[in-house]
Order: C-alpha cells, then structure tokens, then sequence
C-alpha cells in the first residue's frame, strides 16, 4: 500500500487506500509515545469517514495507556485553544483540510496548543516509520472522556480582542459559507449570538456533504458571491472544512479573497498595538508594507504554520499569519483562525466606519500568480543556483527555496513536499508583471 502524504506535523491520504485505520492507529501510536503526560484531545472536521477514525485511534490510545478525551465535531483553532484549557497533554484533529471528500487526516497539537513544531515531529514521523508500538496491560489501560460545551473557551477568547457591544450596535448583515465544515456551530453563535449579526449560514450541518469544492478560492466560490448580494449582507465569510481559514467576499459581490484576510486584520491590529509581524514567505507583500507603515518589523517565515508560530513566539510577534486566509492572534491561540478573522474585521469595519470593500481598497495593491513546473527532485539544487544567476539584480533569500526580492515584486519557487514538482509564485503590481516572472523562471528550468 502506497505511503500518506506525511509532514512534520501530520498526515492525510485517501480513506480505505493510503488512510486505514491501522496507518491511523500506528501513527498515534507514535504520537502518543512521545507527548507529554496528559489526556489527549480527539476531535473531527465532520467528513464522514471522521467518526470511524475517531473510534480506531481513540481506542488505539486508550490501548496504549492514554486517556482521551472526544470533542466531537470542532473547528481545528478550537482544537487549539481548548488543549491550553483543559490542559491536555495535546491533540490529534482529524481533517484532511481543503481536500475532497476521499481524503482525510491526522493533524497533532502539542500541550502549547499549537500544531507540533519540526522537531517533536520528525520524531513522530521517525517511530511511525520504524514500526515500533506500544501497548500496555489490562490493569494500564486508558480511559475514555468526553467534554462538555468545548466551543466555549474559544469563543471568549475571540470576543476578548473586540469591542463586542460596539459591533451589536451596528447590525450588521453577513453571509457565512461554512460548506457544512466544521465552522457553521460556532460561526453562527459569535456572529448572531455575541456580535448581533443578522445571519444567513450556508452549509451549516457539518457533515461533510459540501456544497462546492471546499477550498475557498474564487473560483470555488463563484456560486457564494451571488448570495452575498441576494442576502444584502454587508460583507460574506467563507470556510475551508476545518474552518482555520477565512476568505472574504464585500458587500457587492465582489471575492477580496484570502490574501487579504490576514493583510486586513495585520491593519487593524497594528493600529491598536504596534509590534512585530510574522508572515509566512509566500504571503503578500501587502503586510510588509503596513509593518513600514506602522514603523514594526516584519519577519517572514518558510512556509507552514508551525514555522509562521515559531517565528512568532521567537519574536514575541501581536500578529501573525498565512497568505491562505489563515490569522493567527497569540491573544486567542497558536492556531490559524477563521474566527478571529470574522470578528477582527467586523470589529475594523465598526470601529472606522468603513465597508469592508473600503477596507481593502485602501490597502497596497498587488497581484499574485500560482504555478507548478515539472521537475524531478534531484535536479532542485542546480535548478536554484540557475535561477539565482539568472536573476542576479534581486535579493536572494534561501530560507524555503529561493525567493527573490525587487522593489515592488518577488518571485519564490519551492519544492512540494508531495509532488516532482516545484511551485513558482510570484507578486507584482500586475498579474502581467507576475506572471511573467513565473514563465521566465519555468523558461530557466526547462534547461536545468
């Protein structure tokens, strides 16, 4: 059987192929050799296939000693706050993200509360790799919790970074796209039960059945954008499956989508409480230019969010994020946060005065273009080095590959971890420029 697509920090694949229950159990089983002393929190996106994991690895852990506790359903930033709460020795969120429906995974949280870092997770994947388990006696045997009200905790933490009574106040009316992730519970109640918003939710049953291909991109989203302005909403949120990211459509139907979510939110923090900035090095330039602006240091990260929070504790950051949608407030959790984002820019839009399309207008404006290149991995190296002499007149940085860096646009190209390929990324002040960054460096690697 085929191996899952695995990283540091966990793993998916597709169910019944390259995601059984046993590679499910032997992983935690990994996992759980190696966390700190503890119960371990068990919780799911709501994709079908999430409750018969659940069951496997929640009886491999008990097997092996370990206490569990079933959070059912919950938002992967949930996941993270509630492990602080209870003070769990960590977590395992079952999600396969923005995948389709065959597919699910393992994502491990550490006893911070955050996805585990580099180290404790090449250690994970090391046991995991070897074979080697292990199972205790019948009088050793784990227990099996559950918990109570496990929104709770996170939900406050959100509402303790805005002016609540304030955003009642305006009444606003939002549109939320939870796709029947797992964002439509807790979506509803901080909108419509803490902050006063007139709701709309589409796909709130978190079962898994989406609506439209879950990714939040615009082209996913083409069938939302027509809702937003059919409900009069004032500004439309959209969720991946495990609600850790947040894409952004204004009150005319129009997707400002994910790049902006984290640029928005960096604006409207920094104006409150200047200080450090972390974004990870495929992310707008958007936030270098606010961090100028607000006279703060920007420090980027390789891509991932356990990097971007490294990073972050590293340089006791206020904020930090991808460019996929994903803010991350040290004020609420360690985790990529959808909700956050909602209630930051609901709190931006109220505290200004300003629609969330005059939000974003007012921001640096760029363009950026996705490419994958064929290339086969042993060729990397001098595939970078010949990009670097083509491009002699930019700042070269090797932190995840090679990015380089002009005046008003960049260019990164970086290896997948799950394909021969790498992905070229560029930003300008227009797509043309971008795009031709990208062709121009394919053009160099087609000759390595």
């Amino acid at each position: 059987m085929a191996e899952p697509i695995i990283s540091v920090s966990g793993l998916r694949g597709i169910i019944g192929e390259t995601l059984t229950p046993e590679v499910a159990i032997r992983y935690t089983n990994a996992y759980a050799a190696l966390a700190a002393d503890g119960p371990i929190i068990v919780a799911r996106d709501g994709r079908p296939s999430g409750h018969m994991i659940s069951a496997a690895i929640q009886s491999g852990l008990q097997a092996a000693g370990r206490t569990t506790v079933d959070a059912g359903v919950l938002a992967t930033p949930t996941v993270g706050v509630l492990v602080r709460h209870l003070k769990a020795a960590g977590a395992i969120q079952i999600t396969a993200s923005h995948n389709p429906s065959p597919y699910n995974g393992l994502k491990l949280f550490s006893a911070e509360g955050r996805v585990i870092p580099a180290g404790p997770g090449e250690e994970v994947l090391k046991r995991y790799r070897s074979g080697e388990t292990l199972w205790v006696l019948h009088d050793q045997l784990g227990s099996a919790e559950t918990c109570e009200d496990p929104n709770a905790p996170h939900l406050q933490a959100v509402l303790n970074t805005v002016d609540v009574e304030a955003i009642r106040r305006r009444g606003f009316k939002v549109l939320l796209d939870s796709n029947r992730g797992s964002g439509g519970p807790l979506g509803r109640w901080l909108l419509e039960e803490e902050l006063g918003c007139t709701v709309t939710v589409l796909g709130e049953t978190p079962d898994g059945q989406f609506e439209h291909t879950p990714e939040p991109t615009a082209e996913n989203l083409a069938g939302v954008l027509a809702a937003v302005t059919q409900a009069g909403a004032d500004v439309g949120f959209c969720q991946d499956p495990d609600a850790d990211r947040l894409a952004v459509i204004d009150e005319s139907g129009r997707y400002v989508g994910e790049e902006y979510t984290v640029a928005m939110c960096v604006d409207h923090v920094l104006r409150q409480t200047p200080g450090p900035v972390v974004i990870n090095c495929a992310t707008s330039r958007m936030s270098q230019d606010l961090a100028e602006k607000y006279g703060v240091k920007l420090l980027r990260s390789a891509v991932g969010e356990a990097n971007v929070v490294d990073c972050m504790l590293a340089n006791c950051a206020v904020f930090g994020g991808e460019g996929n949608g994903g803010p991350i407030d040290p004020r609420v959790g360690l985790v990529r946060d959808s909700f956050l984002g909602m209630a930051l820019l609901l709190d931006a839009m109220t505290a200004r005065a300003m629609k969330l399309s005059q939000l974003a207008e007012e921001l640096p404006r760029y363009e950026i273009v996705k490419t994958k290149i064929a290339l086969s991995p042993e060729k990397i190296p001098a595939a970078l080095v010949a990009l670097q002499n083509e491009f002699s007149d930019a700042t070269a940085d090797r932190l995840d590959g090679l990015r380089l860096d002009w005046p008003g646009r960049w260019l990164l190209v970086r290896a997948s971890n799950t394909e021969p390929i790498v992905r070229a990324i560029a930003e300008a002040e227009t797509a043309q420029v971008a795009m031709g960054l990208c062709e121009q460096a394919a053009a160099v690697l087609a000759k390595v």
